[in-house]
C-alpha cells in the first residue's frame, strides 16, 4: 500500500488516481474528509499523532506527509516559531525509538508544532522491516532545515536522498508555488523531476528537449488569448459613429490567436459589467459577498476587453497581484480566503476627452477557479462552506506537481494531458 499521512483534500491521491495508483490517507479535518469520500478516495478519519503505526508494518510500498508545520509558519502570530528547536529534538527522538513527545508537547506554545515530527514516527516503525521503498514529502519553504534533519536519518537507514526547493510552474503548474521536497528511495536514487516550463520558452537543442513556457492562469482557466493579453474592444460604432467596436489590429490579432490555438472563448459565460450598471448585475449576476463559491467566474468579453485583469493574493500592500497572461502567486486562503480577489485595470489609457469608465468591482475567486489554479479537476467535489473549501485548496500540495515528483518511485512516465483541468 502507498500510506499518506496528512492527505488533506487529496493532492498526492489524485496524482495517485491519474498514475493507476491508489493510496490511503489518514486524516483529522471533517471536510477534507468530506471531499476526500466524494472523490473515491480511501480514508481513514484519525489523529495522524495518535493513530498506531502496526496496522500498517509490512504492507507499505512508499509514504507520503505533508504535514502542518506551525514551527515554521510565517502567518498568525508566529508563536510556533519558538518551538522549532522542540521539533528537532522530537524528529531526533522518535528516529532512535524514543517517544518524547508528551514532554516535548508540553513545552510547545503551539500544540500543533510536533505534528511536523509524526512522520518520523511511521518511518521509524516501518523502517523495522525495511520499508518503505521510498518517501516523499513536501512543505513550505521554510521547512528545509527539518527536511535536512529527516534526509541525514533515512540516509543512515540505507536510503538514497534528495531535499530542495521546486517551483511548481516549473511542472506546468500555473502559479509560481515554491515549496520544499524531500524525496528517498532505496531501490533507486533520489533526485527531483525534470523541470518541463520554464518562465521563457526554451527551445529544443542537441541536449535534449527544450522547455514550454509557464502555464498562465488564462490558459488553466480557459479564457481568452493563453500566450498573451487579450486585444483591446472598444464600445463605439465605426465610421461617424465613435471608434471601430473590432478594428483590423484587433482582428488579426484574435484570428492569429485562433490560427495558433490559443484563443479559448470562456463557454456558457456572461459579459461582466461594470460599476455604471448598478443593481441590473447583482440581480443577474449575485453581489461579490452572496456569490456562490462554484460559481463560475463572469466571462472576460466584450466590456470586460476593455479592462486588463489581475488576481490579487489579498488585501495588504505587499499582496502578490498577477495578470492573467502569468502563473499566479502562491495561493493562501484560510482565514482570509475572500481576500483573493479578480481586479480589473483599464486596458488602454482613455482618450483626453472620455470621461474615465468605472471600475469594476473586484470578484472573488471562486473555489472552482483556484482548485483548478492548483491543477484540480474543474469538476472537484470540493464539502463544506466556502471558507472550508477555500483552505482545503491552499492546503493541498498540486496534484500536478505530484505527479512529477511520484512517477519515478511508481515506474510509470507522466502524461501531464491526463491532469485535466477547465471543464
Amino acid at each position: 500500500m502507498i500510506l499518506d499521512l496528512f492527505a488533506g483534500p487529496g493532492g498526492w491521491s489524485r496524482a495517485l488516481h491519474v498514475l493507476g495508483v491508489r493510496d490511503i490517507g489518514l486524516e483529522w479535518d471533517e471536510w477534507a474528509c468530506k471531499t476526500r469520500a466524494a472523490a473515491g478516495q480511501l480514508t481513514i478519519r484519525t489523529d495522524v499523532a495518535m493513530y498506531p503505526t502496526w496496522p500498517f508494518i509490512g504492507r507499505t510500498r512508499g509514504m507520503i506527509a505533508s504535514p502542518p508545520c506551525q514551527a515554521w509558519s510565517m502567518a498568525g502570530k508566529r508563536l510556533g516559531l519558538l518551538d522549532q528547536p522542540l521539533v528537532h529534538a522530537a524528529v531526533e527522538d522518535l528516529a532512535a525509538g524514543r517517544d518524547s513527545r508528551e514532554r516535548l508537547l508540553a513545552a510547545c506554545r503551539d500544540e500543533r508544532s510536533l505534528l511536523a515530527a509524526e512522520p518520523m514516527r511511521y518511518l521509524h516503525a516501518l523502517n523495522t522491516v525495511g520499508e518503505p521503498d521510498w518517501v516523499a514529502m513536501e512543505e513550505v519553504p521554510h521547512v528545509l532545515p527539518l527536511w535536512k534533519q529527516y534526509a541525514a536519518v533515512l540516509r543512515r537507514w540505507g536510503f538514497s536522498v534528495w531535499y530542495g526547493i521546486l517551483n511548481a510552474a516549473d511542472f506546468g503548474v500555473p502559479q509560481t508555488r515554491k515549496r520544499a521536497i524531500l524525496l528517498a528511495s532505496r531501490v533507486r536514487t533520489a533526485q527531483p523531476p525534470t523541470p518541463t516550463h520554464s518562465q521563457i520558452a526554451e527551445p529544443d537543442s542537441l541536449f535534449g528537449r527544450g522547455r514550454a513556457r509557464w502555464v498562465s492562469m488564462a490558459e488553466a482557466l480557459g479564457w481568452g488569448a493563453t500566450d498573451r493579453p487579450v486585444p483591446t474592444v472598444c464600445a463605439g460604432g465605426g465610421p461617424g459613429g465613435g471608434p471601430e467596436p473590432f478594428p483590423s489590429g484587433s482582428r488579426k490579432t484574435l484570428s492569429d490567436a485562433r490560427e495558433r490555438g490559443t484563443w479559448m472563448p470562456r463557454p456558457d459565460g456572461v459579459c461582466l459589467q461594470s460599476r455604471r450598471e448598478g443593481a441590473g448585475w447583482a440581480a443577474r449576476h449575485g453581489t461579490r459577498e452572496n456569490r456562490a463559491a462554484d460559481a463560475p467566474a463572469p466571462t472576460f468579453t466584450a466590456e470586460a476587453h476593455r479592462w486588463s485583469w489581475s488576481l490579487r493574493s489579498n488585501n495588504q500592500a505587499n499582496a502578490t497581484v498577477r495578470p492573467l497572461s502569468e502563473p499566479a502567486g502562491t495561493l493562501f486562503f484560510g482565514h482570509r480566503a475572500n481576500e483573493c480577489t479578480w481586479i480589473a485595470e483599464p486596458a488602454s489609457p482613455p482618450a483626453m476627452d472620455v470621461d474615465a469608465p468605472a471600475v469594476p468591482e473586484p470578484i472573488r475567486i471562486t473555489a472552482r477557479e483556484a482548485g483548478i489554479l492548483q491543477t484540480f479537476p474543474a469538476d472537484y467535489p470540493w464539502a463544506g462552506n466556502k471558507g472550508q473549501q477555500f483552505s482545503q485548496i491552499g492546503n493541498a500540495v498540486p496534484p500536478l506537481l505530484a505527479g512529477h515528483l511520484l512517477a519515478p518511485h511508481l515506474g510509470v512516465t507522466l502524461d501531464s494531458d491526463d491532469f485535466t483541468l477547465a471543464a
